[in-house]
């Protein structure tokens, strides 16, 4: 089998290697890749999906998985144009990926279909989104649009609303779009991941991230800190009826909708007093959930992403792990207003069992491992209990080091203890 795998993240160098682990392992490619998938995958030259995907067609490959969440919406969309090409991919066409590339569509899908959510006003003016805030606090903000996962700000005052709408309408950090003003909900956060293949879905492992900088959940909000996975996360009456009231009415509703869907769908929920919410829908999977998730996920993901892509949801070809993993983060200096790159990155040979995932690093002219990103390093580690789990992750997190190395060592501990 040959298999080509679009992104560059950490996220995506999770699942080159789980594909790499499956029983009978296949011809592995990248695009754009990273030096670190590199190693696994073979990286392909290419100036566009369009030029991809002709290179996949003259290539022979027998499936594309999309990582990153951005090919699925640019120009006719990746699922698309591999679909035109008769190339089976693991990721859904442009059309039903707006779940994720429009929050104003997410949430329109969500209320039409009765699916709990938060309500929210869509607002195209500065003016539009004070008088939707309307003095109410906490509230939050989410841009319409692709963000690279930090277009949402949970707002507690005036002041952080103010500079986040400055940043959306007056700066356009993010580009052209509108803002949704929603209801703040509160309770713990729990990430749901599904395979999706028509009427048919497997769910994965739970997981948690941490989305603040800080330690104790302080600070801006970053693209992830860490997560923490497993099938004990949430308690199973609690899982079912997730199930039953958000994923359920999601896969019924892409169907009613007439919105194809072969792939992964995240869903981001608020375990709230009056019960489960949903808070986003990603069109692929979380990062760094992915991170935590996939050493937990044993069988053949590589035939399970193809036969999905092609049609036929084949559960019997995986197994999870019912223990814990835990993901560290380290990030780089700046982050997540900048990031720094070129700095030396020592000890990655120090780590012992725990998986490395690279997410922002290149080599340099020496062969020498550096930084190239905000989120440089996923260290990852899993045990049959939180607390194993926990130590092994940190004390292998503990062991690399950089110029401006940024970790939380509270992921795994905050919000269980």
């Amino acid at each position: 089998m040959r298999i080509l795998v679009v992104g560059k993240g950490g996220r995506e160098h999770a699942l080159v290697r789980a594909l790499a682990e499956s029983p009978e392992p296949p011809a592995l490619f990248c695009f754009p890749g990273s030096d670190a998938i590199s190693e696994l995958a073979e990286p392909v030259a290419a100036d566009g999906v369009e030029s991809l995907v002709a290179w996949m067609k003259t290539h022979a490959i027998d499936l594309c998985v999309a990582g990153e969440e951005s090919y699925l919406v640019k120009g006719e969309g990746l699922a698309n144009l591999c679909a035109k090409a008769d190339i089976p991919c693991w990721g859904p066409p442009k059309e039903s990926a707006q779940l994720e590339a429009s929050k104003e569509f997410s949430k329109g899908f969500l209320l039409r279909n009765a699916i709990p959510t938060a309500r929210a006003t869509a607002c195209a003016t500065l003016a539009e989104a004070c008088s939707a805030i309307a003095g109410q606090y906490p509230v939050v903000l989410k841009f319409d649009g692709l963000a690279a996962g930090k277009g949402v700000a949970v707002c507690p005052d005036a002041a952080a609303a103010d500079e986040f709408l400055d940043e959306v309408f007056t700066q356009r950090r993010f580009g052209d779009g509108r803002v949704l003003v929603e209801e703040c909900l509160s309770g713990p956060e729990v990430s749901v991941f599904a395979a999706i293949v028509d009427d048919s879905y497997l769910i994965f492992t739970p997981a948690r991230d941490y989305k603040r900088i800080g330690e104790g959940d302080r600070g801006p909000n970053t693209g992830g800190m860490g997560a923490v996975a497993s099938r004990q996360l949430i308690a199973p009456e609690t899982l079912a009826q997730i199930e039953a009231e958000i994923i359920r009415p999601t896969v019924a509703g892409l169907r009613r909708e007439t919105l194809p869907y072969r792939g992964f769908l995240y869903f981001g929920i608020m375990l709230t007093p009056s019960g489960p919410q949903v808070i986003e829908y990603n069109c692929r999977f979380g990062d760094p959930e992915c991170q935590a998730v996939m050493p937990l996920v044993h069988g053949d993901l590589a035939g399970f992403c193809l036969a999905g892509a092609q049609g036929q949801l084949r559960a019997d070809l995986l197994e999870f792990d019912e223990g814990w993993s835990v993901c560290v983060i380290l990030a780089s200096a700046g982050y997540p207003a900048t990031s720094r790159s070129g700095d030396l990155i020592s000890g990655l040979e120090s780590c012992g069992e725990a998986r490395i995932y690279h997410a922002g690093t290149r080599r340099n002219s020496a062969g020498q491992w550096e930084t190239n990103g905000g989120r440089v390093l996923a260290v990852v580690a899993g045990a049959a209990t939180r607390e194993a789990a926990v130590e092994q992750a940190h004390a292998a997190a503990g062991c690399i080091d950089f110029s401006g190395l940024q970790r939380r060592h509270d992921i795994g501990i905050l919000h269980f203890t």
